[in-house]
C-alpha cells in the first residue's frame, strides 16, 4: 500500500490534474442548477380566451403558493376564460393558505375549484381553498372539511393560543363563504367541530356548487354560467358579472415543473434534516480529504436544498444553531482530537436540535421523526469513527516519514507521467509525487531515487548514471564495478 491517492495521479502534475477535475465538475453542477432554474420558469404565451388548468396534490405549503401564483399569473397575461385548480389536499399551513385564499379572491380571471378526482378531498386548508373559488364543484365519492387548526405535529393546541388561532381561522372563512354566498355556518362549524361531508351533502348545504364527474363534464356545465370576480358584499354584488364560454375552448396545463416538485418534495422536516444533516457531513469529508472533489460539491448542493427547506418550513432558530455546532464539534473532534469529548458533545447537539428544529405551531409542517434522527446520529458516528482511524493511520505514517524516506533513497522505479520538472513515478509498487533536477524525463524512462522532500521524491534516470560508469556496464553492475579489487591470492 502506498500514500493516500488524492496525494497522487497517474498522469502529469498532481495538483493542476486536481484542478480540472474541479473545475469540471464545478461547471457540471452549475449546468445542472442552471436547468433547473430553468425549468422554473413559467411557459410560454397561449392564444387568449383558452381554458387554463393546474393541479394541486399534496401539503399546501410555501412551494405550493408559488406555484399557484405562476400558474394564476399565466392565466391572466394570456387572457384566459378562467383557471381551474384541480384539488387534493389532507391539508397544510394556515399561513400558506391564507396567501393562497387571498391570491384567488384578487384574482383578474375567474377561478374555479374543482375536487378531484374520485376519491379525493379538500380537508383542512383545501376547504378554505375550494371555498374561496368563484366556482367550487367536486368530483363524486370526494370529501370537504375537518378545518380545525392544528399543531404541526398533529397535536391540538391547548389554551388560548388554540382559541386565538381557532377563532381568527372561524373570521377568515366566514368571511370567504359570505364573499362567494356560501353557507358561513357550516364553514364555521367545520373549523370549530372539524365537520367533513360528501360532495352530494355539500351541493345540500351550500357549500359548494355543483358535482362533475370529470374536466369534461366540469367544462360543458360551466359555459354559459355567470360569475361575479369582485364577489359579494351583503348579499350583493361588489361588481359586474362575466359569463363563462368554456365550449370549445383549448385547454391548456400549467402544472408543477420539474424544479417545484423537488422543492415540493423537499420541504419535509425529514428531509430537511436529512440534507443539512449529510451535507455538513460531506463538508467535514472535504475539509479532512481535500482531494476528494466530490463530497465538497455534493455536499454544498445538499445545503443549499436543505436550508432551502428551512426557510421554507417554520423553524425555531435554536434549532438551527444547535445543527452548526454539532458540526464545529465535530470538526474540532477530528482536527484537534479530544478524545470522543468533542464527538459526543457534537452528537447530543446534533439530536437536540433536531427535536427542536420545528416549530410546534400551524405553520410548522410537522416534526423530525426519532428514526430520522437516531440514522442520522449513526451515519456519521461511523464516518466520524472511519476518519478518526485513518488520522491516526496518517499520525502514524507522518511519524515513521524519516525512516520510510530512507529507505527509498537508491531504490529504481519507473516513470508514470512524464517529469517536467515535477510528475509521477512508481517505486516499489507504490506511487509517488516526483522532482528531476536534471531536466525533464519521459513517461516510461526508469529513475533511481537520489533525495527525498517530504512526500516528493527527487529522481534521476538510471541511464545518466551508466553514462558515468564504464561504457557499456549496465546500471543494475554499477555497484560492483565500484567494489574495491579482491586481493589476489599469492602463487606456488
Amino acid at each position: 500500500m502506498g500514500f493516500p491517492a488524492d496525494q497522487f495521479t497517474p498522469r502529469g502534475d498532481p495538483a493542476r490534474s486536481w484542478r480540472r477535475k474541479r473545475l469540471r465538475l464545478s461547471l457540471f453542477s452549475l449546468l445542472v442548477l442552471g436547468g433547473l432554474l430553468l425549468l422554473a420558469c413559467g411557459g410560454g404565451e397561449v392564444a387568449p380566451g383558452a381554458v387554463h388548468v393546474s393541479e394541486v396534490d399534496n401539503d399546501i405549503g410555501p412551494v405550493t403558493v408559488d406555484f399557484i401564483d405562476r400558474a394564476l399569473e399565466r392565466a391572466e397575461d394570456n387572457e384566459a376564460v378562467l383557471w381551474i385548480l384541480e384539488l387534493d389536499t389532507p391539508g397544510g399551513q394556515l399561513s400558506a393558505t391564507d396567501d393562497i385564499t387571498q391570491r384567488i379572491i384578487e384574482a383578474r380571471v375567474p377561478v374555479v375549484v374543482f375536487v378531484s378526482p374520485a376519491g379525493a378531498r379538500a380537508a383542512s386548508a383545501g376547504t378554505f381553498i375550494t371555498m374561496s373559488g368563484h366556482v367550487a364543484v367536486m368530483a363524486p365519492s370526494t370529501q370537504i372539511g375537518a378545518a380545525t387548526p392544528i399543531a404541526g405535529g398533529g397535536d391540538d393546541i391547548e389554551g388560548s393560543l388554540g382559541q386565538k388561532i381557532t377563532n381568527d381561522a372561524v373570521a377568515d372563512i366566514q368571511g370567504i363563504a359570505r364573499l362567494r354566498q356560501r353557507n358561513a355556518d357550516w364553514a364555521e362549524d367545520a373549523v370549530r367541530n372539524a365537520v367533513s361531508v360528501t360532495a352530494e351533502e355539500a351541493v345540500e348545504l351550500n357549500v359548494v356548487d355543483f358535482i362533475a364527474r370529470d374536466l369534461r363534464e366540469l367544462l360543458a356545465l360551466l359555459d354559459g354560467r355567470e360569475v361575479v370576480l369582485a364577489g359579494f358584499v351583503n348579499d350583493e354584488a361588489a361588481g359586474p358579472t362575466t359569463v363563462l364560454h368554456t365550449a370549445g375552448a383549448e385547454v391548456v396545463r400549467s402544472d408543477m415543473n420539474l424544479f417545484e416538485n423537488i422543492l415540493d418534495v423537499i420541504a419535509d422536516p425529514n428531509i430537511a434534516f436529512f440534507l443539512v444533516s449529510l451535507g455538513g457531513l460531506a463538508l467535514l469529508i472535504e475539509l479532512f480529504s481535500p482531494g476528494l472533489v466530490g463530497p465538497g460539491v455534493v455536499g454544498v448542493i445538499m445545503l443549499v436544498f436543505g436550508f432551502f427547506a428551512l426557510d421554507v418550513l417554520d423553524t425555531n432558530v435554536a434549532g438551527i444553531v444547535l445543527l452548526v455546532l454539532a458540526f464545529i464539534l465535530f470538526a474540532t473532534e477530528i482536527f484537534v482530537s479530544g478524545f470522543g469529548v468533542f464527538g459526543i458533545a457534537g452528537i447530543v447537539s446534533l439530536i437536540l436540535g433536531g427535536l427542536l428544529l420545528i416549530s410546534d405551531s400551524p405553520d410548522g409542517g410537522g416534526e423530525v421523526s426519532i428514526w430520522v434522527l437516531v440514522i442520522v446520529a449513526s451515519v456519521i458516528i461511523a464516518v466520524l469513527g472511519s476518519l478518526w482511524v485513518v488520522m491516526i493511520r496518517d499520525r502514524k505514517r507522518a511519524r515513521d516519514l524519516p525512516t520510510r524516506t530512507a529507505r527509498m533513497i537508491g531504490r529504481t522505479g519507473v516513470v508514470l507521467g512524464a517529469i517536467d520538472p515535477e510528475g509521477t513515478v512508481q517505486v516499489a509498487s507504490e506511487m509517488w509525487s516526483a522532482r528531476s533536477t536534471g531536466g525533464p524525463i519521459a513517461e516510461g524512462v526508469e529513475i533511481r531515487v537520489t533525495g527525498m522532500e517530504g512526500f516528493c521524491m527527487i529522481v534521476a534516470p538510471v541511464s545518466a548514471e551508466a553514462g558515468e560508469g564504464l561504457p557499456g556496464a549496465p546500471a543494475s553492475d554499477q555497484a560492483l564495478l565500484d567494489a574495491p579489487p579482491i586481493a589476489e591470492l599469492p602463487s606456488d
